[in-house]
């Protein structure tokens, strides 16, 4: 596997190099009567898909501050006394002013922006667009499509509240941006009018897509099944998310067997005080995958280290686990070190997520055996034998419990458990005060904390273009 599958750049960042709606991007009409030195105008639809796997910007989901929020990654001391916003997160700090902190740390918004830009600019030029036929021009739009809708996706599950049917209409949303073009007004609506802007850019895409595509960049079927899956069980709508989860389970249903990994690489993993880099097996050829989409960075890389306290939570003789992190002490640093070095797939669907989203819509919706039955299934692929044991349910909430802790291991540093969490703290059955130590102290992040709503950046409140952006928090 070559370090980037995205092997023409140059054509890649003509549409990046677009737009800022507060965001700043560049329209399409703005850019083609102004090309810089050196690029061309897209003209072919090459010209205009090679966009989509531009691996820097489009193939890659920086959350770093859900991360963080939820303590899953160890951050120093140094770095929480540099990054204000960082410390106010990973504190839990509800008296912090991070509208005011958030100057610097904008990526999650701008490269969100940046993604729908690009998708934008597809979407509107791609029926133009020579040396294609009919059903590739249509097949590139849908793919442009998910590309936007999986980063409404993380926009409004980032600045804004979680969806709640019963509110959703009034909560306001995120940025709503549907054309390229640089003087084109935008709104921000509702929680609700986002979500179903998404709905309808997936349900759109579905029938242009391919069963395989081009790469594991590009969106197919699968992909866009798994996507559905993922909104429709962040909106509580069990019946259809499991309708197709199932459905992209029909285009890949691979689990990696971590248990394989483990023996293959066990004289590194068992052998304390010996830190050695094994290649990743997440990156873009991992078998789980429906579409990779890079973490905070697209570079080969280790894996982000863990809390210790974090790293104790997980299920005996995960195997995973075992494979990715061991404990490390470095100075006054005590922290759960990465074994792994290479790419991870931290921003795409997965066949895991996928079973775990099947298995809590099976416990909603009445099928409790069957639900523990996938579970573990699940559970067998990344737990030691000599550990393994069947889990069991009484009930819909114990089994919705048991998922949640296997998901919250098994997609750890991704969106994913921040959403769940966001989610299930709206049931009272289900939701959690987080709570930790730190330097002799005691402290707690309630289910109801504002801090679950990251502020817009600054800049995009300040610089917003044709249109206005409204905070969805207070501070």
């Amino acid at each position: 596997m070559k370090t980037k599958i995205f092997k023409n750049f140059a054509n890649a960042t003509l549409g990046i190099a677009c737009c800022m709606l507060g965001t700043g991007l560049v329209g399409c009409d703005d850019y083609l009567d102004n090309v810089p030195k050196g690029q061309k105008i897209p003209t072919t639809l090459e010209d205009f898909t090679v966009m989509l796997a531009d691996e820097y910007d489009n193939c890659r989901e920086d959350v770093s501050q859900a991360i963080i929020l939820l303590n899953d990654r160890y951050v120093s001391a140094a770095n929480l006394a540099y990054y204000e916003l960082w410390n106010a997160n990973y504190m839990w700090d509800e008296s912090a002013d991070r509208i005011f902190m958030n100057k610097s740390d904008e990526t999650t918004y701008y490269n969100s922006y940046t993604g729908i830009n690009t998708a934008n600019l597809i979407i509107e030029n791609a029926l133009s667009a020579t040396n294609a036929t009919e059903g590739e021009r249509l097949q590139a739009i849908a793919q442009a499509k998910m590309l936007r809708a999986s980063k409404y996706f993380t926009l409004v599950n980032y600045y804004a509240k979680q969806y709640n049917a019963v509110t959703a209409q009034q909560d306001g949303g995120v940025p709503l941006i549907t054309s390229a073009n640089v003087n084109a007004p935008y709104t921000q609506p509702s929680v609700q009018d986002i979500y179903d802007f998404i709905l309808g850019d997936i349900e759109g895409a579905l029938p242009n897509l391919p069963d395989e595509p081009q790469n594991v960049l590009y969106a197919s079927k699968g992909s866009a099944h798994a996507l559905a899956a993922r909104v429709y069980l962040q909106m509580s709508n069990y019946g259809e998310a499991l309708k197709h989860a199932e459905a992209a389970l029909t285009f890949n249903d691979k689990l990696f067997d971590w248990v394989a990994f483990y023996n293959e690489n066990k004289t590194v993993v068992t052998t304390p005080d010996v830190y050695q880099n094994i290649t990743s097996p997440m990156g873009h050829d991992f078998c789980e995958n429906y579409n990779f989409c890079h973490g905070a960075s697209s570079n080969a890389g280790n894996d982000l280290q863990l809390r210790v306290d974090r790293g104790e939570q997980f299920e005996k003789g995960d195997a995973a686990f075992q494979c990715r992190w061991k404990i490390r002490t470095v100075g006054s640093d005590t922290y759960y070190n990465p074994n792994l070095r290479g790419f991870f797939n931290r921003g795409g669907m997965t066949t895991t997520e996928v079973y775990l989203i099947e298995a809590e819509c099976l416990a909603r919706t009445g099928h409790v055996d069957q639900a523990m039955t996938v579970l573990n299934n699940v559970r067998q692929k990344r737990l030691l034998p000599a550990d393994y044991k069947a889990l069991t349910a009484n009930n819909a909430d114990e089994a919705i419990d048991l998922i949640a802790k296997t998901k919250g291991e098994a997609m750890i540093l991704t969106i994913v458990p921040f959403c769940d969490a966001r989610r299930l703290n709206l049931e009272p059955a289900h939701a959690r005060t987080l709570t930790k130590s730190e330097n002799g102290q005691t402290f707690s992040l309630s289910p109801t904390s504002h801090l679950w709503v990251m502020p817009f950046p600054q800049g995009a409140v300040s610089n917003s273009g044709n249109g206005t952006v409204t905070q969805n928090v207070e501070r």
